[in-house]
Formats: C-alpha cells, structure tokens, sequence
C-alpha cells in the first residue's frame, strides 16, 4: 500500500502547469525545427521560425508560449494499492486547487479562460477552475497523471462524425480537415479516437495527444498494425493538401498523427478528431509517495538557432497616421511593421460594442482610422507593458466585423486564421485590410509592444478594451482591399504544387 500525500498532488499539479506554460515538449521542438528545414514557402518558413524564436524566448523568460493558457485537462490513472493520507478533497477538488495555484502565480501568472454559465452569462471563474479531469482506477501502487492546458482556437476546431462501418476514416479527415480553417493555429498533431461510443472517441481523441512525437520514426520503420498504416496514410494525405503554417500554404500542416481506439458496436464506427496547436503544452509524471513531482527542465541547448529577419520589401508604417487610401495599395502575403497605437478587443467587446450601436449610445473608444487587435493578453508582470499577446482566431468576430467597419469608421483588423467569403466581401466594400500575427508567438509578439492601458470595459478582464502603443510589430497582409485572401490562394497554390512534385518524383 502506497500512501500518497495530498499537498504532493497538489503540489505537482500546480508546477506542471506552469512548467509546460512555458516548455515546449522538446519532441514537438524538433518536429517543428524538421518542418523548417524542410518548408519551401516563404510564409510557412517564417512562421514556423516566429514561433520556435517564442518557444525559446519562452523556455527562458519562463512566460507563457501562448496567451491562451488553455483549459486545463488531466487524466489521472490510481493504482488501486493507492491511499490517501487525507480525504477531505476528491481528485477533481486536488486538481482544481493545483491549477488555481498556478494560474494565480505571482511570478508567471497564467490567463484565467474559464467561464461558468456557459449557456447563460459567462462569467469568468478567475482561477481557471474548473478542471476538466479524466479519473481511471487501474493495477499498480503509484498514481500516473497526464496533464495539458488545451487552447480554445484548437478546442474549437474538434470535429465528430458517426461513420458507417465501412466508411473510410482518412477519407472522411481529409474532407474535413481544409473546413476548419487555420484556427487551430498548423502546424501541429491530429489526435483521432476511434471507436467505444460518442464520448469514449472524444476522451481517446483527447488522451491520444499526449503521445509523444514519433511519426518520423514510424516512416523509417514501417507500420505493424492497421492504426499505424492509418496514422501514416493520414499523415501523408494531410500534408499533401498544403496548408501549411498558420493556413498560409506549405508543406507541412501537421507535425504527427495520432490514433487510440477502442471496441465498439457492430452497426457503429464513431470518431473523433481534435487537433493541438502550435503552442502543444502537456506533461506526464508519476507519483510513488516519495514526494511531488520532480519535472526536469530542458536545456536551452536543445532549441535550434534559428532566426527570424523581415525582407527587403517590409513595409514599416506609423498607424497613428494611416487613412484608407494609405492600406488601398497593400498586397495579400506582404509583411507589415506596426508602429503607433493600435486597439484590442475580441468576442466579449464586440458584442457590448454592437448592443451600444444598435441603442444609439456613444461608444467608450473613437475606433476612427484605428486598427483592433483581437487578443486577450496575460497579465503583465516586472516591467512588462503587457504579458504575452498574441492573436485570437479572427472567424470568431466576423459576424461584428461589417458592423465596425461600415458604422465605427474602423480602418483595419488583426488576428489569426482566415476571414469568411462574406466579411472578405466587406473588407473589399469598406476599402479595409486585414492583417495576421502569428499565432504562438504571443512571447515574441508582446515585446512589440512598449506601452498598454485599458480604456474601455475594464470589467470584462482580459477581454477589455486596450490601447497598446506597438513598435514593430510583425504582421502580414492576410486580406487586401480588394478582398483577396491569403488563406485561400496560398494553400490552393501550395497543394498545386505539391501535386507537381509528387509527379515529377513519380
């Protein structure tokens, strides 16, 4: 009989979050420095670069890869020769006390995401509590836990399908997986549950992306079983779609695929497919009643040195000057250096903004001419303007984005992913522009930025309305002004000529 202290759990939760807020998993390092090595595009190229520079940046500022700092969801396996030595808190409440302790670090402090009364008024839990907590009773006298802090923009792009029994399941990935659209911030992992019932596929979708990275290893040796011929034909077939980082076309979408699975009924084949971003955070530890956790930090060593340099054509402007004839001759794929103010806001701010428009009231900000950033950064901690802030996935705010630019005189946007038909539609008639950060590069990001306050709904937390005076800041033209979309020619361009090259290999 093993007997397990509860401040240990405790205490290992809380250090893993913050341990993978900023550790990239070194295998998902150097899938990304292969992806690099390899890409042809220059978009794709530069921003992979941008964001292995942030994970290193990140690694050694101990900040946060992402300002997404995700929802917290971790699989706790109890040896059955396992006890406690309290019982006054149950697995979900020792969790949830970890996470709320490291969410609330004064030396790192984590974003708080969480929301309760999903369906009613949203309101921000503060502590990032709940935890999303998968309890499993198993053999063995020690307690194994796989933990991760899961970002929205990916969460959101989770896809399920109840498929015939003789369906083809890469068929059906390679369908769906162009329809999310780049918010799950490529390249990154595929994790797909097979099987059990609805909800046991999401659980093993979910439990599957903390797996290590070991694609390349299994091309170099070949499969042995049928989930590891589907994990490669999937692998192989999405990468030849060709969209690439950030969806910006490129040769690698995903980094490595990832399948569990499990019994199911005879007339049934239910899957699930949930992908993890660029800024992947998870970590596995075990507990053996000898203490916390020990999490052996990597060594900056084992990051590649890679740099990041704009080209000769970058474009620097002041933003505090700029009017709609200065955006009207920019081109999708340019780079752009922002300096000036700018303004931030995402889903919360844009719908007090939109009931105040619809009552006639007078808006907080004058948004005349100015650029809106969709971001929700991280507390700001030292001399910090702001924590790190990095974009939001841009799709969310297209229901508002007409209302802003045709009745808020608003010049421009920036975020990440791509825009729908109808508001590309709307750029073209406001004589708009909208730009793209990279997403997972919040750390490299947030140093561009030099000053920040909030001027408007301070109640909304991070999704307040700030004004950020930027320096620099790295951007690309995602949609010019005459609506054309770099997340709609670069991957079409790129699966052109990624088919050209498997002819000529042929």
């Amino acid at each position: 009989m093993t007997i397990i202290k509860q401040e240990d759990f405790i205490e290992s939760i809380a250090d893993s979050l913050q341990y993978i807020s900023y550790y990239h998993p070194i295998d998902f390092v150097q899938a990304l420095e292969k992806a690099y090595h390899k890409e042809q595009s220059t978009a794709a190229k530069d921003a992979i670069a941008q964001i292995l520079i942030n994970s290193r940046m990140s690694a050694h500022g101990k900040r946060p890869i992402c300002q997404d700092t995700g929802i917290v969801t971790c699989f706790v396996k109890v040896g059955m020769d396992v006890k406690w030595d309290k019982t006054d808190l149950t697995v979900q409440q020792m969790v949830d006390e970890g996470t709320r302790r490291a969410y609330l670090n004064p030396d790192n402090p984590l974003r708080a995401s969480i929301v309760a009364d999903p369906a009613g008024s949203r309101k921000n839990t503060k502590d990032n509590t709940p935890s999303v907590v998968h309890l499993d009773l198993v053999a063995g006298d020690h307690v194994e836990v796989m933990i991760a802090a899961k970002g929205g923009g990916s969460e959101n792009k989770t896809k399920m399908a109840m498929l015939n029994p003789s369906d083809s399941i890469a068929d059906w990935v390679v369908e769906t997986l162009p329809k999310m659209g780049a918010g799950w911030c490529p390249p990154g992992m595929l994790g797909i549950g097979i099987g059990g019932t609805a909800e046991k596929a999401g659980v093993l979708a979910k439990e599957s992306l903390m797996d290590p990275v070991d694609i390349q290893e299994l091309l170099e040796r070949g499969p042995q079983n049928a989930e590891e011929e589907l994990r490669l034909e999937i692998y192989e077939r999405v990468n030849k779609l060709g969209i690439g980082a950030q969806g910006l076309g490129g040769l690698t979408t995903v980094v490595d695929v990832k399948i569990n699975s499990a019994p199911t009924h005879a007339a049934s084949k239910p899957v699930v497919m949930i992908p993890n971003c660029a800024a992947t955070r998870h970590v596995h530890f075990h507990l053996d009643g000898s203490g916390p956790a020990e999490l052996t930090p990597p060594k900056l060593e084992e990051w590649p040195e890679i740099t990041w340099e704009v080209g000769e054509n970058v474009r620097r402007v002041n933003v505090n000057e700029l009017k709609k004839a200065d955006v009207s001759d920019w081109k999708t794929g340019e780079t752009v250096l922002l300096s000036g103010k700018i303004l931030t806001g995402r889903d919360a701010a844009h719908k007090r903004i939109q009931d105040m428009v619809n009552k006639g009231e007078e808006l907080p900000v004058d948004f005349t001419d100015k650029f809106i950033y969709y971001v929700g950064p991280v507390d700001a901690i030292g001399d910090e303007a702001v924590g790190p802030a990095g974009p939001t996935t841009a799709t969310r705010m297209d229901k508002f984005t007409d209302m802003m630019l045709a009745q808020t005189g608003l010049l421009g946007t920036i975020g990440k992913a791509e825009r729908g038909a109808a508001t590309c539609e709307s750029i073209k008639n406001n004589k708009s522009v909208y730009l793209m950060a990279v997403g997972g590069a919040a750390y490299l990001v947030s140093k561009a930025i030099k000053h920040a306050k909030v001027v408007a709904f301070e109640d909304l937390g991070m999704e307040a309305i700030y004004e950020f005076d930027v320096e620099d800041m790295p951007v690309t033209v995602a949609v010019d002004s005459t609506g054309e979309s770099a997340h709609v020619t670069g991957p079409a361009i790129w699966q052109a000529k990624i088919e050209d090259l498997d002819k000529a290999l042929s």
